[in-house]
């Protein structure tokens, strides 16, 4: 029986945590690669959690032991009937309203019931356990735990890679049936009290004495929770924003937090205040001296390591004041419940209530003002210790958010980002668009008669100014040109009377700010068009006049959201294109090297395809242009023969294990720089 149930616990989390990252990559693509996405299905999975912890709760104390068996095999066969998890392509938006909502009920149709079950196994199988074997099972809880990271690291390493992503909901689906037999045998095992020995009866009969929590104990075990939580979205935010929302980065964090819990809630007890409050210190200083940095080869090792120690001295005081296992339900219920308030603080309250990312800051002050009301009792020097590094923590997210208001003349935050138009004075005279961190557009306001002149990534030594020049002087008329990727419109200063320039673009701040704040779009001689919605999906549905050139110019923080890198997409963009037309993508990126990533997918479809590079080396090229990379892969191969272009052109340098990306298939490990 022992190993009965622990051969549940443990394949349930493995399951639990795995299904996570497989069905976030379904529909990732469907809601514009943002990272909110991800967000989003976090706090789906944390409330998930807690209805499930809230049904064990309920079942374990308030139902009989027969009738709790009846109730959850019954359950179980009717999650087994939601299978396999394959999310119905019918749920795709159609429009630009805000995707949170249909992120969930897509969700809660695809997985919601299977992983329910899953949810209601830990503290189900560790009540059993007590209850049937009269034993403590808190070592049951490190094992679930276990499970979900090794669920997670598999992942990444063993599933990402080699299996399609339709592969992995069926694999998955077959072993949660293998798990609802397992959980079923082991429902039907705890109707029957096991053999009790002496000692378990007088253990028993000590639980049976102990006092309930204080509810100054429970607002703990929730203030913890939450903060746990938070700090991992908060840092899994920062870390995506700013290079993609992939499955990895996704599981990264995810991994270190259920360590904490493996090892605070181990027999052994990994937890040590002597030597975790110091770390929290560091961890807490650290995070907040690189708040604002960009160089995330320094930002991620410091945010990862801080993240670790600050969720173990959040789950180390949670395992110090953990009560009897005669109340072990409501304990995980209000831990659950201090999750999901974690989750919908950062994930759902932040992007409409803070016009940018400074949650993270504001998570670590609060971490820091715990650690003081947990210590306040100990020697003076370690609360008023830990009440400076509060203090700095207040001042680290007051400076990052003076810094972030600099020079702003509008901001917004919504689903897909945070926006800002910044204005420059002398001698720069210059406004800018940033989503994020990230520069992704700018335009000269002094002297006016440089108010046209395209800039940053777009200036007329870009691959984009080189390719548009090269194809209106080869045409005998007006050119129709497609943009994924507004920014502040910057490639409509290349339009002419008669041309047509079609942006799309998913989040509806961008246009606003576009139309408000840039003139480009007004200034432009050619007809502007704009759809609003995800790229993919609004060329997908699309009928009618081709494309002399399509542009791929779509970020999301630093890096173009992968769905739009894939053969598929590309089965989209060549359809739109005249025969002779050209598809061009912007490839500049910091951290990923993806030229050779479109130069397979070019190769696919037997095209061309060439790099032209962009350095502006004076300082009045530099005002005016941006370093970029731009691809360009044209359908007829003697576009690449017109000398402003061929002049330009660079072959793509092959990399080393880059496969062709699919919907099914795309890993960002081979690309990273």
């Amino acid at each position: 029986m022992p190993i009965l149930f622990a051969t549940t616990a443990f394949t349930s989390a493995f399951l639990l945590f795995l299904v996570q990252p497989i069905i976030a990559k379904q529909i990732l693509p469907w809601f514009g690669g943002s990272a909110s996405v991800w967000t989003t299905c976090l706090v789906f999975f944390q409330a998930l959690l807690l209805l499930g912890y809230g049904y064990s709760h309920w079942i374990a104390t308030g139902t009989h032991a027969r009738r709790q068996s009846a109730i959850h095999i019954a359950l179980l066969a009717l999650s087994c009937a939601m299978l396999p998890i394959i999310a119905d392509p019918g749920w795709k938006p159609q429009g630009n309203d805000d995707p949170t909502l249909k992120i969930i009920i897509v969700l809660g149709i695809t997985v919601g019931m299977p992983y329910f079950m899953l949810a209601t196994t830990s503290p189900l199988i560790q009540a059993w356990y007590a209850r049937t074997l009269s034993r403590v099972p808190y070592r049951l809880f490190a094992l679930s735990n276990l499970g979900s990271l090794l669920g997670l690291l598999a992942y990444p390493f063993a599933v990402e890679p080699w299996i399609s992503t339709r592969v992995q909901s069926f694999a998955w689906s077959t072993t949660y049936v293998i798990f609802a037999v397992l959980c079923g045998l082991s429902a039907w095992a705890s109707r029957k009290e096991g053999h009790v020995t002496a000692n378990a009866q007088d253990a028993a009969a000590s639980q049976a004495d102990t006092l309930p929590p204080s509810a100054g104990t429970r607002i703990l075990w929730l203030l913890l929770s939450a903060t746990g939580s938070m700090l991992l979205i908060a840092v899994s935010n920062h870390i995506c924003q700013n290079i993609a929302s992939i499955p990895f980065l996704w599981i990264v964090p995810l991994a270190l937090y259920l360590l904490t819990f493996i090892l605070c809630f181990d027999s052994t007890g990994w937890y040590r205040r002597g030597l975790f409050l110091p770390l929290a210190a560091a961890a807490v200083i650290g995070m907040g001296y690189t708040l604002s940095s960009l160089d995330l080869m320094q930002v991620i090792p410091i945010h990862l390591a801080g993240l670790f120690v600050l969720c173990m001295v959040c789950h180390g005081e949670l395992s110090l004041s953990r009560p009897a296992p005669k109340y072990l339900t409501g304990f995980f219920l209000i831990v659950s419940a201090g999750g999901v308030l974690g989750g919908l603080a950062v994930g759902i309250a932040a992007p409409y209530l803070l016009p940018g990312y400074f949650e993270l800051g504001l998570v670590l002050t609060l971490a820091a003002v715990l650690v003081v009301l947990r210590t306040y009792r100990m020697q003076v020097w370690i609360p008023a210790a830990a009440a400076c590094v509060a203090a700095y923590a207040g001042y680290t997210s007051y400076t990052q958010i003076n810094d972030y208001n600099d020079s702003v003349i509008a901001k917004e935050r919504s689903f897909y980002g945070a926006l800002r138009v910044r204005d420059y004075g002398p001698p720069d005279h210059v406004r800018t668009l940033q989503h994020g961190s990230i520069r992704h557009g700018a335009q000269i306001t002094e002297p006016p008669s440089e108010r046209t002149y395209p800039t940053s990534y777009y200036g007329a030594d870009s691959g984009f100014g080189i390719v548009m020049t090269a194809l209106q002087a080869r045409s005998t008329g007006p050119l129709r040109v497609g943009v994924v990727g507004l920014g502040t419109g910057t490639t409509a200063a290349y339009g002419r009377p008669g041309d047509v320039f079609r942006f799309y673009d998913i989040d509806p701040g961008v246009v606003k700010f576009a139309r408000e704040y840039f003139t480009y779009l007004g200034d432009s001689k050619a007809r502007i068009e704009i759809a609003l919605g995800d790229a993919r999906l609004s060329l997908e549905a699309e009928s009618g006049e081709l494309f002399d050139l399509l542009a791929i110019d779509a970020f999301s923080g630093d890096s173009i959201p992968t769905h739009l890198l894939t053969a598929d997409a590309f089965e989209v963009y060549f359809r739109r294109l005249k025969p002779d037309g050209v598809l061009l993508v912007h490839t500049t990126n910091r951290y990923l090297d993806l030229p050779p990533v479109v130069k397979v997918l070019a190769d696919n479809r037997s095209l061309a395809s060439v790099i032209i590079e962009n350095e502006p080396d004076d300082e009045q090229s530099a005002r005016q242009q941006s370093d970029s990379d731009w691809v360009v892969v044209p359908k007829d191969r003697r576009t690449l023969d017109i000398p402003s272009v061929a002049t330009r052109a660079k072959p793509i340098e092959a990399r080393t294990g880059v496969g062709l990306w699919t919907d099914d298939y795309n890993n960002l490990f081979r690309i990273l720089k």
